[in-house]
């Protein structure tokens, strides 16, 4: 359990990874958000279910389930309030304007 763990934690750092190098590149809040948002979520099961399994069984692991699931269901909503906050504020998508 404790080789998967760490397999499943390389995985999700891999995806955290990516995510904030796409943080970087991409050209404007809209795209940012948006994959920013698809790799925070597949980084954060990855890492937390490889924290989970090398935890092995007892609180800590339900203290995990409960963080994983506060992301799953807050990080649509982030995205959307941050989106939705660019697009009231007049930026539009594709504009290329960073915010």
């Amino acid at each position: 359990m404790v080789g998967l763990g760490t397999v499943l934690i390389l995985i999700g750092l891999f995806f955290l990874v990516v995510g904030s190098i796409g943080m970087l590149r991409l050209p404007d809040v809209f795209a940012r958000t948006h994959a920013l948002s698809l790799t925070d979520s597949l980084g954060a099961l990855f890492t937390l279910v490889g924290l989970a399994l090398y935890e092995g069984f007892n609180t800590n692991l339900l203290k995990i389930l409960v963080v994983l699931g506060l992301i799953y269901l807050l990080n649509p909503v982030i995205a959307h309030a941050t989106i939705r906050a660019a697009y009231r504020s007049g930026l539009r998508p594709g504009s290329g304007e960073n915010a």
